[in-house]
């Protein structure tokens, strides 16, 4: 039984916010699709943006998802004007599975993304699609979105996969990353990471995926020049239980489309 008084009101009342702060459950960590349009040329190029930009991003936001990145190579890549990628985060694999659905019933996105939809079989606006599922890593259970202001163009947003030669060797660089405090190193030092994510299904497993972001390409370098120096990343990289942990490194240069939202 409480007895309050005007002062025993706030104890009272500081005494449970504390206890919900302390007891409440961690944020559920997200799902993400990367999404990746193969096109032959300007003109599948174009249709993709403009479905993507007029159709795609409009349901995603009327059904509650926000965030959408869509990002292209920079243009010294040789992949530059071949792939778009398309990020989109989750709060569930059920909800995944569920978007035909969902944007099949938004008359909206069936009017917008009518090129792209009901494409004939001699014009489709794409060669090829590859998807990438991700879920969130534990100490970085949501995206984030970056703090820039630079013009998109500008940007560099870096696309990391590390893959492991096995699935034990492969978990133990997603401790690295939790554990080892590699995600705390680069928070603090900047690198306004949008995600962490272990791979669920895709074409490299087994294998996690980050992205990074700088608002051009000489802050990236100097973050970069940054983070070897670092002496906590030193300790990190030299313990012996981090050894051996990634068989190959797979960094993607990407640069967000003017209708991103990220």
């Amino acid at each position: 039984m409480l007895i309050i008084t005007r002062n025993g009101l706030l104890l009272t009342l500081c005494l449970i916010f504390s206890a919900i702060t302390l007891f409440a459950a961690p944020p559920k960590r997200e799902f993400y699709e990367i999404k990746i349009y193969h096109v032959k040329d300007v003109n599948q190029a174009t249709r993709i943006d403009n479905y993507l930009k007029d159709a795609y991003i409009p349901a995603m936001h009327r059904a509650g998802i926000k965030n959408i990145g869509v990002f292209k190579p920079v243009a010294t890549d040789t992949a530059a004007g071949k792939l778009i990628y398309v990020l989109t985060p989750l709060k569930s694999l059920e909800q995944l599975v569920d978007l035909p659905k969902t944007l099949g019933k938004d008359a909206a996105y069936l009017a917008a993304g009518k090129d792209y939809i009901d494409a004939e079989y001699k014009n489709p606006p794409y060669i090829r699609i590859r998807s990438t599922i991700l879920r969130a890593f534990e100490d970085s259970p949501m995206m984030k979105k970056p703090d820039l202001t630079s013009p998109k163009s500008d940007r560099i947003y870096e696309l990391r996969s590390y893959e492991g030669h096995t699935e034990k060797i492969y978990w133990n660089k997603v401790k690295q990353f939790n554990s080892g405090n590699e995600i705390g190193i680069f928070a603090r030092l900047g690198f306004n990471a949008v995600f962490y994510g272990e791979v669920v299904a895709g074409p490299t497993m087994p294998n996690l995926m980050y992205m990074t972001t700088f608002s051009d390409k000489a802050s990236r370098d100097a973050h970069w020049k940054s983070f070897s120096d670092d002496a906590e990343w030193g300790k990190v990289k030299s313990m012996p239980e981090y050894q051996n942990n990634v068989s190959k490194n797979v960094t993607l240069f990407l640069f967000p489309t003017e209708y991103s939202d990220i």
